[in-house]
């Protein structure tokens, strides 16, 4: 068995066949008690304003218990159809549909006749809308790289992350780690949601997914959050490892079967690189400590993800109104003018990385390797 990506062969392994890798088990808890069950979907209910249709909201909860019971993960399900290895496998018709709108995105980007487009990611988890009630500095510095890419003509498409703290039932849902069992089981793009059955829906990352393969290029903006990448900017990163090395046909591991993926990693998976090509910027601020290693961290995970950067005036990392007080840190970024037109500079380097990038000339200067070490 071969796995085939640009030219590059990675053999079948010839134990594959005979080698029998054994699957642990025996972490997971059992199932809810019916009593603990309608706790927890009650919880939803506890204002005094839905207490008229308590009958209605008893008749809810038994529907919801037998998908739970019964682990109805998708309800709605079709044969997978051509393209597939088992085309008469059922999928979810929602990962289907999620599917099909990547593709076309990815088709679209591939066109040298669109327009350049650029993916800007605020980070932060904070917003005007809730609990802080004051929008955050990633946003007005992402506003200030998005005025400069407009006004050279690229589209901007912002995904402001923190909509996660502020809008009803919007979810990114964390990775259940299928990777880390067997590549192959980790499907791109991620097929662990929505599960009805466990009341994982609203999964914003179907749409996530679609906008950044839509993208030639992304510029991240984001705060430091105790050394590290805030939590809505995390949770994105952690599904987006499908992106790299995913398995697209989910039907060559009948849905979640371990056994099967285990077997096709052995046997030589080709680590796809469904996002590679595209370019990048960083924008990464702080205000006393973290600013050097999260800035490093996520160059890193996009230079992995075979992503470009945009060259050194691409990738900042700056204290705004350091070891200064919180409660003026607006003020100190309106006064600082030099990180303002830092800012500036990094649209202004992934735009004319994509000049390059779309015409071809950033590839011809990269070095045409293979990774001795796919993973």
């Amino acid at each position: 068995m071969e796995f085939r990506q640009s030219n590059t062969v990675i053999p079948a392994k010839q134990t594959a066949e005979s080698t029998v890798i054994e699957i642990r088990t025996g972490q997971a808890p059992g199932r809810l008690a019916r009593a603990e069950f309608s706790v927890r979907f009650r919880a939803a209910f506890i204002d005094p304003a839905f207490r008229g249709e308590d009958r209605s909201i008893e008749r809810l909860e038994e529907i919801a218990w037998q998908a739970y019971a019964d682990g109805r993960k998708a309800p709605f399900t079709q044969g997978a159809g051509p393209g597939y290895s088992d085309p008469d496998y059922d999928l979810s018709s929602e990962w289907i549909a999620t599917k099909q709108r990547i593709d076309e995105a990815q088709k679209r980007w591939s066109e040298p006749s669109t327009p350049s487009r650029v993916l800007l990611i605020c980070g932060s988890a904070r917003n005007d809308g809730t609990c802080p009630g004051e929008i955050s500095k990633s946003f007005r510095l992402l506003g200030i790289a998005r005025e400069t890419l407009e006004h050279a003509g690229i589209e901007a498409d912002v995904l402001d992350l923190s909509l996660l703290t502020s809008e009803y039932a919007r979810n990114i849902h964390p990775c259940k780690g299928c990777v880390s069992t067997a590549m192959p089981l980790c499907h791109w793009p991620c097929s662990c949601y929505p599960n009805h059955s466990l009341n994982q829906t609203n999964d914003w990352m179907a749409e996530i997914y679609e906008r950044w393969t839509s993208a030639h290029a992304v510029i991240i903006v984001t705060p430091v959050y105790w050394y590290q990448s805030p939590s809505p900017l995390k949770l994105m990163i952690d599904r987006l490892v499908c992106a790299d090395g995913g398995n697209p046909d989910p039907t060559l591991t009948s849905g979640k079967n371990a056994d099967k993926a285990k077997k096709l990693e052995m046997a030589g998976w080709n680590y796809p690189q469904h996002l590679a090509g595209r370019a990048y910027g960083l924008i990464v601020h702080g205000d006393v400590a973290g600013v050097e290693g999260s800035r490093r961290n996520l160059s890193d995970w996009l230079d992995w993800m075979g992503f470009i950067d945009a060259g050194p005036h691409a990738r900042l990392d700056r204290y705004i109104g350091y070891f200064e007080p919180y409660a003026t840190s607006h003020d100190i970024l309106d006064k600082d003018e030099l990180i303002q037109e830092e800012t500036r500079n990094v649209a202004r380097a992934v735009a004319k990385a994509l000049v390059e990038l779309r015409a071809g000339r950033l590839q011809d200067v990269q070095a045409k390797l293979t990774r001795p070490r796919p993973k």
